[in-house]
């Protein structure tokens, strides 16, 4: 037996058991790696793909690949050329839309680039069997009737289940017409997304209510709307209720509001908060929760004053039990923290992932007690809470030094880099991914000194960041000497184990260095770095984002 079993081949595991083994492979470089190593290993790879995205120009028909009969989830909105009609380029569109569903039969979830509603009537009946759909448009929207986008799939497509228009350039005006004309459809619906990133206008609340009392069945709800009660369809407490009536089997909410999808960055001297309240009280948002006893993902981001939520958010526990993640934008008075006691938002045991964004009274004793009464969070996020200091960021660390591995900390004013890093040295070892801003205080200073030039701000601070680098490092370590976790004889052995991924934001002109003096400098796991910055986009105008990584 043993001389029979060491002449056995890995070749010789019969084609259904490998057949098994490479569906269960997701990754697509190591998926294309196995491809590569025999004939054989490439046509199972090749009959066993589930997920295909494609490129190149449409109308090089001899190119379209017919090897991928088993995918399930296409991606056609890469197809060039890009931002024109998909099919429209081809001498006979429909012979090309039919090409298609006759490559991939067993297609499920589409992504699609649509700047017209032909391609969708030429491409939803190819697949019948749709159950999720995205749609991307940034173009501007054609002077078609309300709804006609969503027609031809809504009326070929009767299995659809999901559907994400978070990137199609649409008006808030197309959607709600378009459901209710087709009710089945409708109560089919699963998940919906209308967190719109191409538009900075939300849906108003009649437009949201009419979408979900047509959807009861919903079980996830991102959506973008208006908090600002000066504008005609604000979300208030009525809104509220009748969402949650409307849609009692949520497990995933995400209200947005429109302005929070922008990129600027909020002035680090502010106190907090913004001019108007919005027209949410804790009594109302105590009932919401109590009709939405299924959730598990809440987000709430008002970008207007929510105050004295504690009552409310001490609810969350019993009434909705299986809560886990939690992220509260503009919400104020979330915790007290009076003797570091639990209450508030502290009170929510089983959360395993709190975001607080914008809260202008969150202290450091509040951040004790959510230590003490959140002992699950793996996931922490602060930003733009200006009264917090490193302090309560090393105490929270240290409390939940056994599960956190996932940190964010942005526009704080108390917590630069040094003091950022220092706070989470508890869970140095630990922690899994980390975004930090790349703020120094000399950096800050020699900015006020160049801030009376006549100069442009980008030129002058790129300059001086080049010319004082060596003052900086100088200044930065003596920064670092009172703390002893900076001191030279422990800054060799600083070493990040685990940390995976990092995500950074940087003034514009300012460098990277003095980052691996803050103890940053060795991270042996690391796969994946995100790097922000503000880039002019012209002289003495206004700042816009740049992402890179």
């Amino acid at each position: 037996m043993a001389g029979t079993s060491s002449k056995v081949h890995f070749l010789d595991i019969p084609d259904v058991i490998l057949s098994t083994i490479f569906s269960l492979v997701n990754d697509t470089r190591t998926r294309n790696a196995m491809s590569l190593v025999c004939l054989k290993w490439h046509l199972l790879e090749r009959s066993t793909r589930k997920f295909l995205t494609l490129r190149g120009n449409i109308r090089d028909l001899f190119l379209l690949p017919t090897c991928f009969r088993a995918v399930t989830n296409l991606d056609l909105s890469f197809l060039s050329p890009w931002g024109h009609p998909l099919l429209d380029s081809s001498p006979n569109p429909l012979l090309l839309a039919q090409l298609l569903g006759l490559a991939f039969p067993s297609v499920v979830s589409l992504i699609v680039y649509a700047r017209n509603p032909s391609t969708i009537h030429l491409l939803a009946p190819q697949w019948p069997n749709l159950r999720h759909v995205k749609f991307i448009r940034w173009h501007q929207r054609l002077p078609t009737p309300l709804g006609s986008d969503f027609i031809a799939l809504f009326e070929h497509c009767r299995k659809l289940s999901s559907l994400d228009v978070s990137h199609f350039y649409c008006w808030t005006e197309d959607l709600p017409p378009a459901i209710e004309a087709y009710p089945s459809i409708a109560a089919s619906l699963s998940h919906l997304n209308i967190l719109k990133h191409s538009s900075a206008e939300g849906f108003k609340s009649h437009e949201l209510l009419a979408i979900t009392a047509s959807c009861p069945n919903l079980r996830e709800l991102l959506a973008t709307c208006i908090f600002d009660r000066r504008f005609i369809g604000f979300f208030g407490d009525q809104t509220l209720l009748a969402l949650a009536s409307n849609c009692p089997c949520l497990s995933l909410l995400h209200l947005v509001d429109a302005t929070s999808l922008s990129n600027v960055r909020p002035d680090p001297d502010d106190e907090g908060y913004s001019s108007e309240d919005a027209n949410i009280s804790h009594a109302a948002l105590g009932d919401v929760f109590a009709g939405l006893p299924l959730l598990q993902e809440l987000v709430l981001d008002a970008c207007h004053n929510v105050r004295d939520v504690w009552p409310a958010l001490e609810l969350l526990n019993s009434r909705c039990p299986r809560l886990k993640s939690l992220k509260l934008g503009q919400f104020h008075g979330i915790c007290r923290g009076i003797d570091s006691r639990p209450d508030g938002i502290a009170l929510c045991q089983g959360l395993e992932s709190l975001s607080i964004k914008n809260s202008a009274d969150l202290t450091d004793t509040a951040l004790v007690a959510i230590s003490f009464g959140c002992p699950r969070l793996s996931k922490f996020e602060v930003l733009g809470c200006k009264r917090i200091t490193g302090t309560g960021m090393r105490k929270l660390t240290h409390g939940l030094r056994n599960t956190l591995v996932d940190v964010k900390i942005s526009y704080c004013k108390n917590l630069n880099s040094v003091s950022s890093l220092q706070a989470l040295e508890p869970i140095r070892d630990r922690r899994e991914r980390l975004h930090i801003d790349c703020v120094w205080e000399s950096v800050e200073q020699s900015e006020g000194q160049t801030g009376s030039s006549n100069q442009p701000g980008g030129f002058e601070n790129f300059q001086a960041g080049k010319r004082g680098i060596i003052r900086e490092e100088k200044s930065l370590k003596m920064k670092c000497k009172p703390y002893d976790i900076w001191s030279d004889s422990l800054f060799s052995s600083r070493t990040w184990t685990k940390l995976y991924y990092l995500s950074l934001w940087i003034a514009v002109g300012e460098l990277l260095t003095p980052l691996s003096l803050a103890g940053l400098d060795d991270c042996p796991a690391l796969e994946e770095i995100q790097i922000k910055t503000k880039v002019l986009a012209g002289i003495n105008q206004g700042l816009s984002w740049m992402h890179l990584g």
